[in-house]
């Protein structure tokens, strides 16, 4: 399927490695052009590199740490006019809700919340003025699934998802999109993390949690990162102009909500 997409130029947060990552190849799959970002100069220079072997778009590296106040401004000031951005950050680690303090909260909600809220704020004006707009949060199936050790993780991102709900109903006849895409159970590093945070407060190995969490998934198995990046990529198609304001749950059917 052609995606209408060849020429754009997109923003990607957190693209270093990850989620973010995959998402920003298989964006330069499609032809677009992207600004990586990352906060460690050498990961970052080295993922731009590759992808400039790869692929014959305009590939940029802006080091910020969205975590930081003023990271998104670098980020923002460097790249320019985009036509597609993806919100993405890495999240904090799972923590009881008795046990988190306030300078906890606001590390959480400077990356789940300011920092893409910012980044929007920041593009949003550019798309509706050039009639086109994608814009794709990356947030967590714990925005409809809460759990207690994740509170630090769920409440700023389910502060975005409101803002991205509200303001997609304005900006839509912009030929603007807002969507939030909620992965769970993706084998990445941050998953092999979360793994192993669970496995040792359970007292079990590695391999039996992650054979546990499998045993879960009614697909039977962890979700890979490309598949996250297509779907991104999809929703910043032309042909997904009428799909906004929506929560997309890439689990494998481990999503129980009936909506």
């Amino acid at each position: 399927m052609h995606l209408g997409i060849s020429g754009r130029r997109a923003l990607v947060a957190a693209s270093s490695g990850g989620l973010g990552h995959a998402i920003a190849e298989s964006l330069c799959r499609e032809g677009v052009g992207v600004v990586l970002n990352g906060r460690n100069e050498e990961r970052l220079d080295a993922a731009a590199a590759r992808l400039r072997e790869r692929y014959p778009v305009q590939v940029e590296a802006v080091r910020s740490d969205l975590d930081e106040a003023d990271g998104w401004r670098r980020l923002v000031d460097a790249g320019g006019d985009v036509d597609i951005l993806i919100t993405n950050n890495g999240g904090p680690a799972p923590v009881p809700f008795a046990s988190t303090t306030r300078v906890q909260w606001d590390r959480a909600i400077q990356a789940q919340f300011l920092s893409a809220m910012a980044l929007i704020q920041a593009c949003l004006p550019g798309m509706r003025q050039r009639r086109f707009g994608r814009i794709v949060n990356i947030t967590s199936a714990m925005v409809t699934s809460p759990r207690p050790m994740m509170t630090l993780s769920t409440v700023p991102r389910a502060g975005l998802t409101a803002l991205s709900k509200a303001l997609s109903r304005e900006v839509a006849g912009d030929n603007v999109t807002i969507n939030n895409v909620l992965p769970e159970r993706i084998d990445t590093d941050r998953q092999k993390y979360m793994v192993a945070q669970q496995a040792a407060h359970e007292n079990q190995s590695v391999e039996v949690m992650r054979s546990r969490i499998t045993a879960g998934i009614p697909a039977g198995r962890f979700g890979r990162p490309d598949e996250v990046a297509d779907t991104c990529v999809f929703l910043c198609s032309e042909q997904a102009a009428f799909i906004t304001g929506q929560n997309l749950h890439l689990d494998g059917g481990a999503y129980s909500g009936l909506v």
